[in-house]
């Protein structure tokens, strides 16, 4: 198969979908691989480390998407990519659909065959190509949210683990899940007084269990939400729905209720975010405030560390995208349940039921096109 590599043009994404190890394994196992020149500056990888291990160099992404069978990404493609893209071309990335309604056309417009890496569901429920940016996001929405606490950032100029004598600065985390245990992790690390919400009784307990009670935990209700808001100084989003819509659990009349220049970190705002107010920002415009509440609302929190995150992501990936290279995609998935969870969309069919429902499109069940 002719795999294609393009840098991302994404605002501030430095992650590269491909590192020069990963270019390698698809080659050893007798697949072309072309990477887009620069792709992998912005997370440490320069031209001469993929020529190295074998890929060929190409300048022009046109000529990249023309050629391949295969476009290995890390996010979704943008506006100005969307008529790259071509008929039966497999597109392997973060897509995130449910919250892109114009995106999600485009795809099912142009007839590609579209595998998220979000998507990708084990039978327990696992997301194993989202969990390590989940990690990352989650410790990066502590640091960040730490530093827009600070009062030349605009915060309420609170310094997360306090000092002797003085109280500790109070994180409330909402959702228990890969986001919320790593921000509960360093927030506890940091020595804030930390709570984590959640729906799930047994997961309450496990965070229970894995903090040694240094993390307090609380069931997720509309009154116990309200109480924990007007205390909190750090409020973090990290709820999640696979491949759907996140539900908005914090209105904007609950901004009220938050104490002026406190912070709120929503990690979830690739799915459409968790707050009412949440809309997605960029590494160079951050924050913004509204009713005295500082937003943070990175859409690709990962892509700040991207040599950490492209390592991670493409090692997670690499066995997904090296089964779909060897086989094709239809009998890859046939082949693999895990997998044909992450077909989005198929020449033309939506494959997925949540983003079906979202826009009102016919579902098609993946089996039947297989």
């Amino acid at each position: 198969m002719r795999i294609g590599c393009v840098k991302e043009i994404k605002k501030h994404e430095y992650r590269v979908g491909l590192t020069p190890q990963c270019a390698a394994a698809y080659m050893a196992r007798g697949h072309k691989v072309t990477v887009q020149a620069g792709a992998g500056e912005g997370a440490g990888f320069d031209d001469s480390q993929y020529a190295a291990a074998g890929a060929a160099i190409e300048p022009d992404p046109k000529k990249i998407f023309a050629q391949s069978d295969m476009i290995i990404k890390v996010k979704e493609p943008q506006e100005e990519e969307y008529e790259l893209l071509r008929e039966g071309q497999i597109l392997f990335t973060y897509l995130h659909l449910a919250a892109d309604e114009a995106q999600t056309r485009a795809l099912l417009a142009r007839k590609v065959i579209a595998v998220a890496y979000e998507t990708i569901q084990l039978e327990n429920g696992d997301l194993p190509c989202l969990k390590p940016m989940s990690e990352i996001a989650g410790r990066l929405s502590i640091q960040e949210g730490a530093k827009y606490l600070e009062r030349p950032f605009g915060g309420r100029g609170v310094l997360l683990s306090g000092v002797p004598g003085v109280p500790k600065g109070k994180v409330v985390i909402l959702g228990g899940g890969t986001v919320g245990i790593n921000a509960a992790r360093i927030a506890a690390g940091f020595g804030a007084d930390t709570t984590v919400l959640d729906i799930n009784a047994g997961r309450l307990a496990y965070i229970d269990d894995i903090f040694h009670g240094a993390v307090s935990t609380l069931y997720s209700t509309e009154g116990n939400l309200k109480t924990v808001l007007k205390d909190c100084d750090l409020l973090v989003g990290a709820v999640l729905i696979p491949g759907a819509r996140t539900p908005r659990l914090v209105k904007r009349e609950h901004l009220s209720l938050m104490k002026r220049h406190s912070v709120l970190v929503d990690v979830a705002v690739d799915q459409g975010g968790c707050i009412e107010t949440t809309r997605p920002t960029t590494h160079d415009d951050p924050v913004y405030e509204i009713d005295g509440v500082i937003h943070y609302c990175v859409a690709n929190m990962p892509g700040a560390v991207a040599l950490t995150s492209t390592i991670a992501l493409s090692s997670t990936t690499l066995p997904y995208g090296l089964a779909i290279a060897d086989k094709g995609v239809e009998a890859a998935c046939k082949a693999n349940a895990d997998l044909k969870r992450g077909l989005n969309t198929y020449r033309g069919k939506c494959t997925y039921k949540d983003i079906a429902s979202v826009f009102g499109l016919e579902y098609t069940n993946p089996d039947t096109l297989l």
